[in-house]
């Protein structure tokens, strides 16, 4: 405000006398402001600064505004490096507003608090489900579960049951996530020493042993029961066996004898005769088909597998039968005989009525293409021509259980249980009538044996008065 002289400046005052007392800025004045704002910023940073509405009234009064005591009013002083003071005022807060706005921070600081809580446990979550996926090796077992559901499909006839399909699928993937878990459970040591399986969640710590067993054995006696109340019990037993052949005697095998990738093949057939009991309820011959095509398939595949990662599992200590063999010589030709071995499937399929003859055909044509891969890494041996071989194997499988299911005949089973029924009758009514001839037989030599008490003679056969060979037959009669 800038003084003058004049009536206009007394009326000023004086209005403004009754609220506000004014005061010129001076050089003591000045000082005192200085001196004020760093006081101010010194009682900013203590952790307990003072009442606003006492904070106020020094500001005021160091600025030169003298507050009346009157009024609920408070100023805050402008930017200190302003040309002229501005002064704003306000209000204080009820209790009501305060009470109000300490409500609001406790909220906030809540919710705050719940969000972090929130995203700890999604975290924790997200960390378990992945270890849960790695030790399941959800791939893998993923593809057990195909080979299961396609077992079930082809022993399913006519009438498909999808509900039932997807509880035996739920059961064997719980049953293979199992014995997954345990396979790393009893190979933590190996997998540590492998560049490839050193980052699975044992061997680099990011769950614990006894976390692992548990998880593997609730999941395992989960999915057994499953099968046992969905399927049937026959279906449960294979399930249990195999995941007793899988983890108690495969998993130690492969460190003991080259054998283990023999019974390994063994575990690998189990699934899909497992589909094919809980469909139809009994084991056939001509459900074995995929059985075999699995058994004879995973050879090519693991020796292929075996030739390309022998120098990690010689690190891990695995007894594979490649690492015997430093030539490669007899590891190809595993895997071309038993390539060759997967030719007359097709046939059989076609044969014992489970899928139409296209299929023998298609069989024939992948066995050949796997079989010319196998021969390829037998004639040179190489990791490319071992790779391509691996590659082939991975096609095979697929396709073949996808023309299994394009051409399978959905009557089969049907078929085969009215045959059966139809030779039951039929053998059951010539029984009968060989009944019936044989108890008239009797009644007949019965009546003639008590006619008169005289001894019954075999029937006398009178001669033809023509003697001509193209007469009717002679005549027999009693006595």
């Amino acid at each position: 405000i800038i003084p003058c002289s004049g009536s206009r400046i007394r009326r000023l005052s004086a209005a403004l006398s009754e609220i506000w007392s004014l005061r010129l800025p001076t050089t003591t004045m000045w000082r005192s402001s200085r001196s004020f704002s760093s006081k101010l910023l010194l009682r900013s940073s203590s952790p307990n600064p003072r009442d606003p509405i006492a904070s106020s009234s020094i500001i005021s009064t160091s600025y030169g505004v003298v507050r009346n005591p009157h009024l609920y009013s408070s100023s805050i002083p402008a930017s200190s490096s302003s040309a002229s003071d501005s002064f704003k005022l306000g209000f204080p807060q009820p209790d009501g507003a305060r009470a109000f706005s300490a409500t609001a921070v406790d909220l906030s600081s809540l919710a705050s608090a719940s969000a972090s809580r929130a995203r700890q446990v999604a975290d924790l979550a997200s960390h378990y489900a992945r270890c849960y996926w790695e030790l399941s090796k959800a791939r893998l077992s993923m593809l057990v579960v195909a080979t299961s559901g396609t077992g079930f499909v082809l022993g399913s006839g006519s009438a498909l049951d999808f509900p039932g399909l997807c509880w035996t699928c739920a059961g064997t993937m719980m049953v293979a996530a199992s014995a997954n878990s345990l396979n790393q459970v009893f190979e933590i040591n190996n997998d540590a020493k492998m560049k490839r399986t050193r980052q699975r969640p044992l061997p680099s710590g990011r769950i614990t042993i006894p976390h692992a067993v548990t998880w593997a054995s609730s999941i395992g006696v989960a999915g057994t029961a499953l099968l046992a109340g969905k399927a049937n019990m026959l279906a449960a037993g294979l399930a249990a066996s195999n995941l007793v052949l899988y983890a108690f005697v495969y998993t130690p095998l492969k460190q003991i004898h080259p054998v283990n990738t023999w019974v390994g093949a063994v575990v690998g057939a189990i699934p899909p005769l497992l589909g094919w009991v809980a469909a139809s309820g009994q084991v056939s011959l001509n459900g074995m088909i995929l059985p075999a095509a699995l058994y004879f398939w995973q050879l090519p595949h693991f020796m292929a597998l075996a030739y390309l990662c022998r120098n990690d599992y010689a690190a891990g200590g695995f007894r594979m039968f490649s690492l015997a063999d430093a030539s490669g010589r007899r590891t190809a030709l595993v895997a071309l005989r038993n390539s060759l071995y997967l030719l007359p499937l097709g046939y059989l399929a076609y044969d014992w009525g489970v899928t139409s003859g296209w299929f023998c055909l298609e069989s024939s044509i992948l066995t050949l293409a796997i079989s010319y891969a196998a021969f390829s890494f037998y004639r040179d041996r190489t990791a490319q021509k071992a790779r391509k071989m691996f590659h082939a194997s991975l096609l095979y499988l697929p396709v073949f259980m996808s023309g299994l299911l394009l051409h399978r005949l959905p009557d089969n089973q049907q078929l085969v249980q009215e045959d059966n029924s139809m030779e039951v009758v039929e053998l059951s009514s010539s029984l009968g009538t060989l009944a019936e001839e044989s108890e008239n037989l009797d009644q007949r030599n019965h009546e003639m044996g008590s006619t008169g008490g005289k001894q019954a003679r075999p029937p006398v056969a009178y001669a033809s008065v023509a003697p001509f060979p193209f007469l009717p037959a002679p005549l027999y009669a009693a006595p």
